[in-house]
């Protein structure tokens, strides 16, 4: 039996399929990633006008039956359209790389209203300020949300301060004595990633401050490089895939 779900979907992706129809990717509020079939989309009098393009922020209509993998879109009418997000090139590149990470870590038809509204508010307040900092808030609130925020308090292996750095293959920081030994011995390179006091504060600021106040963050260039390159090596090693787009300083 065909069902018609409506939802608000937020567009992540879409690819050509044919000579006229789309495929298109959503993080919806109601059920999570979701893969949706446009017929006709890409003539010239189509019913879906301009809300298919990139970070549309839209009320959807699905058809197809529950289980469907591609259900039919029937509907797309914008509420928010985000145009200034496009327009501007670099501040795009930096939203590219968000929805990258969107679509590795947020499960397809898993419903997540939380996932949903942190996009749509972080796509509103980088419209007020489209900054490299808020592109790192989006990266820690996001792995925490999907259950693997990185361990940067204490050693995951006995609980001691993690004064040694961050191994990227436990997803933690740990102490020196954790650390050393075992590599010393087997003549191994040590793995672990040189991880300031000034970086944990920032990371515990961008999970704890609101969004609204994300241009109130300072922070070195090398404490958001060293921060930034912890998260792009933490995502590769959970998603064992390689980031496109990847925050520079700021």
């Amino acid at each position: 039996m065909s069902l018609l779900r409506r939802t608000e979907g937020i567009v992540l992706k879409s690819f050509t399929y044919g000579e006229a129809d789309l495929i298109m990717t959503y993080l919806t509020r109601d059920y999570g990633q979701v893969r949706a079939f446009a017929q006709s989309a890409r003539k010239i009098k189509s019913r879906f006008s301009g809300s298919l393009e990139p970070l549309t922020h839209a009320r959807i209509s699905l058809r197809g039956k529950e289980d469907a993998t591609l259900p039919r879109l029937t509907q797309s009418d914008i509420l928010t359209s985000f145009q200034p997000l496009r327009e501007d090139f670099q501040c795009y590149g930096r939203v590219s790389g968000m929805l990258e990470l969107t679509m590795l870590l947020v499960p397809e038809a898993q419903p997540d209203h939380r996932a949903f509204d942190l996009l749509l508010g972080m796509l509103g307040q980088m419209q007020l300020d489209c900054s490299e900092t808020a592109t790192l808030m989006y990266r820690v609130r996001l792995l925490k949300l999907a259950g693997f925020p990185p361990r940067l308090g204490s050693c995951i292996k006995c609980g001691a301060p993690g004064d040694a750095g961050f191994d990227v293959s436990q997803g933690s920081v740990l102490c020196a004595n954790c650390a050393g030994a075992p590599d010393v011995r087997q003549g191994r390179p040590s793995r672990l990633m040189k991880l300031s006091v000034g970086s944990v504060k920032l990371y515990q600021t961008l999970l704890q401050w609101e969004v609204s106040k994300v241009g109130r963050i300072k922070a070195s260039p090398a404490m958001f490089t060293e921060l930034a390159s912890l998260l792009d090596s933490h995502v590769e090693h959970i998603t064992h895939r390689a980031l496109r787009a990847k925050p520079s300083s700021p």
